[in-house]
């Protein structure tokens, strides 16, 4: 687990931050830069199978060991006197709220923010390799698979790109047993919508997604009954919308909203 901490005389909030499929906490420098910059330190980890963690790479058992890893980042991040915040980018969205459905009242985040959550993918493999990997699931969970991302179908941005072809410590291949959790995660997060509890939820998704399925995105967001909550679409974005080259402005808008939020609730 890593913290980073906003240099403002005046922090705002401690943002639990949880990363996507495949991905780790070193590829966040710059959103991380960019919050700090606005007056909250974040608290990261990596996800079990992925970055510097142990074990299988791309694998997992169950989809509750990310849960339980999100729980215990939430554990630290209250530690401070501060308004914590449950914020996730793409498979971590997902992971984030099934989290906020387990947690106990006290480790409630004020406000979660979702950065182009995978509640469905955009490109639906053949029900041949689904009902394939279901088998392998249960027979030989930990059989490995490329994951299907085409490089550079995260972001337009040049130097991210370079980036992640010299990265080793990207994980390039999922087993059976983590891509069938995945689709049930996915089935439950719109099963589950409506009775998300009742915090402050802003989504902002890239609207030339080429991973999730955006409408999935926004059928999911449309079923909360949530008091407080807001869809932000950037049109030209792709999947990664705070590593575009509008980053600024969507990290600005998001801000916005988390801002006002956590000056409600604290009247």
């Amino acid at each position: 687990m890593w913290l980073w901490r906003s240099t403002v005389q005046s922090p705002k909030g401690v943002i639990v931050l949880v990363h996507g499929a495949g991905e780790y906490h070193g590829r966040y420098e710059k959103t991380n830069q960019l919050l700090n910059e606005h007056g909250y330190h974040i608290i990261m980890g990596d996800l079990p199978g992925q970055g510097t963690t142990a074990g299988p790479r791309g694998h997992i058992d169950s989809f509750s060991q990310y849960v339980r890893e999100v729980t215990s980042w939430m554990r630290e991040a209250f530690q401070f006197d501060l308004p914590v915040i449950l914020m996730g980018h793409s498979m971590g969205g997902l992971a984030a709220q099934e989290t906020l459905h387990s947690l106990p009242d006290h480790l409630q985040p004020e406000v979660m923010l979702l950065s182009s959550p995978c509640f469905g993918l955009a490109t639906s493999q053949p029900r041949w390799r689904r009902t394939l990997a279901g088998m392998l699931s249960r027979t030989a969970p930990k059989t490995m698979f490329p994951n299907g991302l085409e490089p550079g179908s995260g972001t337009r941005d040049e130097t991210m790109r370079q980036r992640d072809e010299a990265d080793d410590l990207l994980v390039k291949k999922v087993s059976a047993r983590w891509y069938t959790e995945l689709l049930k995660a996915m089935k439950r997060a719109h099963e589950t919508a409506p009775a998300l509890p009742d915090v402050p939820v802003y989504v902002t998704q890239g609207g030339d997604d080429r991973i999730v399925d955006k409408q999935e995105v926004r059928r999911w967001f449309d079923a909360l009954r949530v008091s407080e909550k807001a869809y932000k679409e950037w049109p030209d974005a792709y999947h990664e919308v705070l590593n575009e080259p509008e980053r600024r402005q969507v990290a600005d808008h998001l801000i916005g909203f988390l801002d006002v939020q956590l000056q409600l609730r604290r009247r």
